[in-house]
């Protein structure tokens, strides 16, 4: 099956342009059976693709529920879970990287950093963290090996990033607009009906291939060095609401019943008396 593994929609985020009806419609025309939603630290896209029964206008076509996961301090994350698993917890952004693999996978869910090799800030190994503890990355379960947005280079480099650590890699267009749907694949040699399927695949044998289109018309390659000024603002943007959101952070773990992963032995005995 062919999958685009990694779209961004309007009803999902901030910075998305295409309506998930158009996306899964444009996709359908490229030969795809299905794509994976990976807005950003929101799962609103894929609530409304099942509260007007989508999935019934589209039923040849998989919709699967992903995130793309905004963390303090290694860049975005793409994360799935399993199918009946629902954590509000990963739509607040600011979990440092290793809190967030734990969570994930005591729920069973699987994730890697996504253009790994890509913009400062945003990708795992151009991060602090990413630099000073390499060895981060056999704790993932995949990484983005193809992103349609990114240059060959990093692409490149994601690939024998994947290699080194024996990963299995996946691609996807990093689509925000009408124009980049479809422009990176996923070809995996499994019949997925749901993540749970997918998750199923990935940590099996099953054959998995990533590839695609370059993506020309981004917002970087058309502001230059202005382009830098984005990357430094997101960095004090992503600080700020991390702090702004540790709160209710720390009550979704509390109600998770995973208080052990709060950061200080304070904070986790206040939680557990109900504070």
């Amino acid at each position: 099956m062919k999958f685009d593994m990694h779209c961004h929609t309007k009803e999902g985020s901030l910075d998305g342009k295409i309506a998930i009806r158009d996306a899964i419609c444009l996709l359908q025309e490229k030969g795809y059976q299905g794509m994976l939603i990976t807005d950003h630290n929101s799962y609103k896209a894929y609530r409304y693709y099942k509260k007007y029964n989508l999935n019934s206008e589209f039923p040849d076509f998989v919709v699967l529920k992903g995130i793309e996961y905004d963390t303090i301090d290694a860049g975005h994350i793409i994360i799935i879970m399993p199918t009946d698993v629902h954590l509000p917890l990963l739509e607040l952004r600011g979990l440092p990287v290793n809190l967030l693999i734990d969570i994930v996978h005591h729920f069973g869910g699987i994730l890697g950093p996504a253009h790994p090799c890509g913009e400062k800030y945003l990708s795992l190994m151009n991060t602090r963290r990413g630099k000073k503890s390499r060895s981060l990355i056999t704790r993932f379960d995949f990484i983005e090996t193809y992103n349609a947005c990114e240059s060959p280079q990093s692409n490149m480099a994601a690939r024998e990033l994947a290699k080194r650590f024996e990963k299995p890699g996946i691609g996807g267009s990093d689509s925000h607009r009408e124009e980049s749907v479809g422009f990176g694949y996923t070809m995996i040699e499994a019949v997925i009906k749901n993540e749970t399927d997918f998750i199923h695949a990935l940590c099996s044998d099953i054959a998995i291939s990533s590839g695609g289109e370059r993506y020309m018309f981004t917002t970087k390659q058309k502001i230059g060095r202005i382009n830098n000024v984005l990357v430094y603002s997101f960095w004090f943007y992503n600080k700020f609401l991390a702090l702004f959101k540790r709160h209710k952070r720390n009550m979704e773990l509390l109600k998770s019943h995973l208080y052990e992963y709060l950061p200080s032995h304070k904070e986790r005995e206040a939680y557990k008396k109900g504070a």
